[in-house]
């Protein structure tokens, strides 16, 4: 997914300072209250998607504007994703979406197995930390990357499991949904790599960590 345009998306959830910056070929979408904070870093958003609970008052309503229903299946961020695939964009960065109410962060994660399970990436950025999901497929380290990664399977099994170049390896494991095998992993100073041949995993790790693009 090296050098595909990303679809940024700022929810209200914890205030998180984005770690990279739209280019021209970038598209940004304010997801209700995370309005406020583009507003403060002086971003303009291609577009705004909200039923607006979490502000005070309703934005200027114009084309770049979708107003949700308050009573809906969706939630916010599920409902600006789909405007982003909608819009040929596979790649998405979520910043805002995590913190505050404990069940909108865990709608974000599966967010993320979902996007991965249609043939997309996608990133929830935490205060310190990056959450993403990878669908019957590999995510790949650099040697600098250092810290902590945690690896869990967000379906009921994933087959096929290998953790290279990390402290504790894994050989073609099986990890399950209900048992977190996978959890605090370290780099070593080595190329590390996650793989996962049938299933879908969620991975952490620290911000200051670059995956290595596929």
């Amino acid at each position: 997914m090296n050098n595909l345009p990303i679809c940024y998306l700022v929810g209200a959830g914890e205030r998180n300072i984005m770690t990279s910056l739209p280019t021209s070929a970038d598209f940004i979408i304010a997801v209700d209250g995370g309005l406020i904070y583009l507003e403060e870093w002086g971003i303009i958003p291609d577009l705004v998607v909200g039923d607006f609970d979490s502000l005070s008052k309703m934005p200027v309503t114009d084309d770049r504007t979708i107003v949700l229903p308050k009573e809906k299946d969706d939630t916010d961020m599920v409902a600006a994703v789909r405007e982003g695939w909608r819009r040929g964009f596979r790649v998405f960065y979520i910043y805002g979406g995590t913190g505050g109410r404990l069940d909108h962060t865990l709608a974000n994660i599966q967010l993320l197995a979902d996007i991965a399970e249609r043939g997309g990436r996608g990133y929830l950025f935490d205060r310190n930390t990056v959450i993403t999901s990878i669908h019957n497929s590999v995510i790949t380290f650099p040697p600098t990357a250092e810290g902590v990664i945690s690896v869990f399977s967000h379906t009921d099994i994933s087959t096929g499991v290998y953790e290279k170049g990390l402290k504790y390896p894994l050989t073609n494991a099986t990890l399950r949904n209900t048992y977190p095998l996978g959890i605090s992993n370290e780099f070593t100073g080595t190329q590390g790599s996650i793989t996962v041949q049938s299933g879908t995993l969620i991975i952490i790790y620290p911000q200051k960590t670059q995956e290595e693009r596929l």
